[in-house]
């Protein structure tokens, strides 16, 4: 057992796991770490004993009464705002008490004054005039208490005025002149004192207390006014020429005209559009738009576009003083069952061709060779013709293509095809006529095909390379690594390996234990773990990476295949990965790819007026709507290329949804929406998929050979009749233990979940909703019986024929063949 699986099981992370591990003296590197029973049972009694320890120290939380509290709360609340009320009052009375205070003060002050001046008046008076005569100076007396005592009425009525223009200075401005005694005209000297004397008590007042107002304010009536203007504005500029760019959107649209989105979308539904804000319009549609609201519109043209890659440094010249020589890269084409696969096994001492189903290669691997003390990186391409833009794909990365021919069959369709991508990507070809050990071998024949596709060996007088060999003997294998070497060392090949790296994905999937995973071959510069990479809309950092040998390694090197993880996503198969300084800088990349591949989907979905009435004329076409699912990106796009080409004048094939992994929930939903049937190659349904596509009537169709499914499809089209014998699926368990025989055969304690097990069942096991084998049931057994058969809700121990690698978790379908009478 893993790390990462009792981690799982614990729900604990997994680094806390190998923390555990590592503290219980255990050799736990990582969550990948194998782990045996013993040592996996210390870890669960290590996590078991820490969870008791934690749940005795937990205690009961006391019991809290939210009434008690928020009524104290509230009260606390009343008497803080009583006294803040009470302080308020307080402040408020001290104001009043200052403010008549100071009134007080200042009259009096002002009365003291004014006697003042009236008693210098009379003492400057002349002495003369005051001994004349008695009887004058009685009666000057008499007129000046007179006088003194219209003075004292006067200045009490200065007084007055002062006050009332202390009143009123709060409310006016400072200019403004105090009202005068309308009943008594005072004499000039009195009226020019008293107005100096009210000037300069009305400068004394503080400035704050004086009232201004603000005349740059605007009040309602003026902003009603701007509206207006501005509407006038907008009705006499009608002749304006708003500019939109496409692709546009019913907001982006509203925003270049200067409307509101509610305005447009309103529009939009008087024409019988029914659209949102994020809704895309088509030009058809803005056009209209704009002959309704009475606008004029123009399309400022497209500005050069400048890829990606110049705008981001990546593709840059290498010195010839910084080049390398590097391994050449070899890629093996031919037709099917030409012995390719087998002629690399027996290059590299390995034996990859009893992994593939139907005994055809369906993935492109890539695998390095020691030869002496040079190395060699092969390329394995596959034959079948559905396989065309795998192939295509290897011929562009490759120096050097080896073109394996049977001598007991000559050159075929898919042999032409590998000749036509190789000359398209301008690489030497090298003929390897395989099989020469066959009684049948026609190795002169083969050269006399081969010339008719200007293929000229160098015994007839040509340039092309022949070497006869024979794969299952190994005789001629010497000799055509000798010849690939020469060719290597002609050609020159170099790399700059002091830079950063540029890959080609040849292979990348999604895997439950390593997340997104891609085979890559790394076309200069040297990839490192910990290097931040993006590809297409792609990016991540890489944590991880495994040769051809299943070895971790550190770097890579021009010309060395690796598997690298840490990926955010699956990468297209056949895209180039880039190796970044930073981050964020291969984030953006990302981004920028992602946001290109969403506008260009959003373009390619638009449907304008003209599409909607030529569809109208064209009733009689019939659409053949498929969901695609497959287990590795290079298989999809080959099945893709492949159903597409079988669409004829009558039925159009429309590959609706294509995706990697198994066939789920979403992908029932959407075939039910668009009436299209799904087709899983190596990829199965899981259960919930199954019922559910029960209930919606969608047709699902799975395959593990591809030249099956493209039969099977092109007799639907053509309305041939039907196979005799078809696969019915009759029932899924699921393993919940393995139990080993001692004739160290594996029996399978599982739990029918759907349907019904029988024992001559063909059953498929499922591990991720991806099919890992296909055979019999050898033994089918309740508790110590065998049966027959096993019904759905109950237990059994099934027993698979030459398949032992059965684990917990596995799904167990059982289907059965049954004859189909032709119509």
């Amino acid at each position: 057992m893993r790390v990462h699986e009792i981690a799982t099981k614990t729900g604990l992370d997994k680094r806390k796991v190998v923390q555990i591990g590592k503290d219980l003296g255990l050799d736990v590197k990582n969550p990948m770490t194998n782990l045996s029973d013993d040592d996996a049972n210390k870890i669960f009694e290590a996590i078991k004993s820490n969870n008791n320890k934690k749940q005795e120290s937990k205690k009961p939380s006391p019991r809290v009464d939210v009434q008690k509290i928020e009524k104290k709360l509230q009260e606390e609340e009343k008497i803080k705002l009583e006294e803040e009320r009470k302080q308020k009052e307080k402040q408020e009375k001290e104001r009043q008490e200052r403010e008549e205070r100071q009134r007080k003060e200042k009259e009096l002050n002002d009365k003291k004054l004014i006697e003042s001046k009236n008693k210098e008046k009379t003492d400057n008076r002349p002495a003369q005039k005051r001994q004349n005569n008695k009887t004058e100076n009685k009666e000057e007396n008499k007129n000046n208490n007179n006088q003194r005592s219209r003075d004292n009425k006067s200045s009490s009525d200065n007084r007055n005025s002062r006050s009332r223009n202390r009143n009123f200075n709060k409310q006016v401005e400072p200019e403004t002149i105090p009202v005068e005694n309308k009943d008594k005209k005072p004499n000039k000297k009195r009226r020019k004192n008293s107005s100096n004397e009210d000037r300069k008590y009305n400068d004394n007042i503080p400035s704050n207390n004086k009232f201004t107002r603000d005349l740059t304010k605007k009040t309602g009536n003026t902003v009603s006014k701007n509206k207006a203007q501005n509407r006038k504005e907008k009705k006499s500029d009608e002749n304006k020429v708003y500019k939109v760019e496409f692709p546009t959107t019913v907001k982006d649209f509203a925003n270049s005209v200067e409307l509101t989105a509610s305005e447009v979308i309103m529009k939009l539904m008087g024409m019988g559009v029914m659209a949102t804000i994020n809704e895309n319009l088509d030009e058809d549609i803005v056009e209209l738009l704009a002959l309704e609201f009475g606008i004029e519109i123009e399309t400022p043209e497209p500005e050069e576009q400048v890829p990606i890659e110049e705008r981001y440094n990546l593709i840059e010249e290498d010195d010839e003083k910084d080049l390398k020589t590097r391994p050449p890269v070899v890629t093996v084409m031919g037709h099917v069952d030409h012995g390719k696969t087998s002629l690399l096994d027996k290059i590299r001492s390995a034996s990859v061709q009893t992994g593939e189903a139907g005994g055809i290669t369906q993935h492109i691997g890539a695998y390095t060779v020691r030869v002496n003390d040079d190395k060699i990186t092969f390329l394995d391409t596959p034959g079948h013709e559905a396989f065309t833009m795998m192939r295509m794909r290897g011929a562009q990365v490759t120096d050097i293509a080896i073109l394996v021919v049977a001598a007991d069959d000559g050159v075929m369709p898919q042999t032409i095809e590998a000749i036509s991508h190789a000359k398209a990507a301008d690489v030497p070809i090298i003929v390897a006529i395989n099989k020469m050990d066959k009684p049948e071998a026609n190795p002169d024949r083969i050269k006399q095909e081969l010339v008719e596709h200007d293929l000229v060996p160098e015994d007839w007088g040509g340039d092309t390379i022949v070497v006869p060999v024979s794969a299952r003997t190994g005789d001629g294998i010497d000799n055509l690594l000798e010849m690939v070497l020469l060719l290597a060392e002609v050609q020159d090949l170099k790399a700059n390996p002091d830079k950063n790296a540029v890959c080609s994905i040849i292979e990348a999937k999604l895997d439950k234990g390593k997340g997104p995973v891609a085979s890559v071959l790394v076309q200069s510069g040297t990839l490192r773990v910990g290097d931040n990479v993006a590809s297409g809309s792609t990016s991540g950092r890489i944590r991880a990476m495994i040769n051809d040998k299943g070895k971790n390694v550190k770097k890579a090197t021009p010309a060395m295949p690796v598997e690298i993880q840490g990926l955010s996503s699956v990468p297209n198969a056949g895209d180039l990965l880039y190796q970044f300084d930073d981050e964020k800088t291969a984030r953006n990349f990302a981004a920028e790819n992602e946001e290109a591949e969403r506008n260009e989907q959003l373009n390619a979905s638009r449907v304008s007026v003209d599409d909607i009435f030529n569809r109208i004329r064209e009733g009689e076409l019939k659409d053949f709507n498929i969901v695609l699912k497959a287990d590795v990106k290079g298989s999809l796009e080959a099945v893709t290329q492949s159903l597409l080409k079988l669409s004829t004048d009558e039925v159009k094939i429309n590959i609706v949804h294509s995706a990697v992994g198994g066939v789920s929930e979403s992908d029932i939903n959407l075939a039910s929406a668009s009436d299209a049937m799904i087709i899983g190659f190596n990829v199965r349904p899981n259960n919930a998929s199954l019922e559910l596509a029960k209930n919606e009537g969608v047709d699902i169709k799975t395959y593990t050979v591809i030249y099956k499914a493209l039969e099977d499809i092109e007799s639907a089209i053509k309305g041939m009749n039907a196979p005799e014998f078809v696969e019915n699926y009759i029932g899924r368990a699921e393993v919940r233990d393995t139990f080993k025989l001692p004739n160290n055969s594996i029996i399978a304690g599982s739990y029918v979940i759907s349907g019904k097990i029988t024992r001559d069942s063909l059953v498929k096991i499922l591990r991720d909703d991806v099919i890992i084998h296909e055979g019999e049931v050898s033994s089918l057994r309740r508790f110590k019986d065998d049966v027959k058969e096993v019904n759905s809700g109950y237990e059994c121990g099934i027993g698979i024929d030459n398949f032992n690698d059965i684990k917990e978790g596995d799904i167990i379908e059982a289907s059965i063949m049954e004859e189909v009478k032709n119509e």
